[in-house]
């Protein structure tokens, strides 16, 4: 072994040396920078100056960036392209170059949507459909085929297939036909921003401002409902349904007058109120 060992040069420095890599990013952009972070925040529009209100959007938003697709398609160049197309599009793409691959995927990964050829070797894309069908009854799947007619689009439809595009097609008619079936197909959030209240439904919490509201199980019962129907009266008879579906007691008028007279109470600082509707019911609208 030959020179010092407080002065040996290891591989990793020894390239960085000799490439003359640039190690000192101050005064660079930061990655900050690079998302252009501070035009997402301000393109926003929140209602209040609350923190969680603005947290609220931003989840919402990211939420629906980068969906994962599953793209089954055997000519490589095509793929190719759908690749770096789709990608730049906001979505994650896999490929699958034949039908097994993709039957495979589709049964061990989770996917927001797929592009099936029908053409695939191995397994065509009909049969994946219809294995898929069976598992994954609400994943939209579009079908690409050359075949263009009446008979074959029908027969893709008909074996479960949300859209049908024919080749050859311009990727921004596919990309669209893909936003549109998302839209149609994502499930509600399972928080809602109503004012300043969040109702975040899978935890059962009501928030005024990012503070939990102490709420009873029939008070979130009812909050929810008002809140699903806002701007649209809500009879007693709904009331004491949704109660009763928790395995509660059907109570009479008087008790809604109270739990009513509580949630208002509640929600002073939401910028919600609950207004009598004489005869009908209730009704949650924003406070003027």
């Amino acid at each position: 072994m030959t020179g010092c060992p407080m002065h040996a040069t290891s591989n990793g420095e020894r390239i960085v040396l000799e490439e003359a890599a640039q190690l000192d990013f101050s005064g660079k952009m930061s990655y900050g920078d690079y998302l252009q972070l501070d035009k997402v925040l301000s393109a926003q529009n929140p209602q209040s100056e609350e923190h969680d209100e603005m947290l609220f959007i931003v989840m919402h938003q990211v939420s629906e960036l980068w969906m994962k697709l599953l793209l089954a398609e055997d000519d490589a160049m095509l793929a190719d392209a759908l690749q770096t197309q789709l990608g730049g599009a906001g979505f994650e793409v896999e490929h699958a170059p034949n039908g097994a691959v993709a039957d495979y995927l589709l049964q061990k990964h989770a996917f927001d949507i797929a592009v099936l050829d029908i053409g695939l070797p191995m397994m065509d894309g009909l049969a994946v459909l219809q294995h898929v069908r069976q598992t994954h009854p609400s994943l939209p799947v579009v079908l690409l085929s050359a075949r263009d007619a009446l008979d074959d689009r029908v027969a893709g439809l008909q074996a479960g297939a949300d859209d049908y595009v024919t080749k050859p097609f311009d990727f921004p008619e596919l990309l669209a036909r893909l936003q549109a079936l998302l839209r149609r197909t994502q499930p509600a959030s399972p928080s809602a921003l109503l004012g300043r209240l969040t109702l975040d439904h899978t935890s059962r919490r009501a928030l005024v401002g990012g503070f939990a509201l102490d709420l009873s199980g029939r008070e979130w019962t009812l909050l929810a409902l008002l809140a699903s129907q806002r701007d649209q009266v809500v009879t007693k008879e709904q009331i004491t349904q949704a109660w009763s579906a928790e395995g509660g007691e059907t109570s009479g008028g008087n008790s809604i007058e109270v739990y009513i007279h509580r949630l208002r109470r509640k929600l002073e600082d939401a910028g919600l109120v609950i207004r009598t509707v004489r005869g009908l019911g209730y009704l949650m609208e924003a406070q003027a």
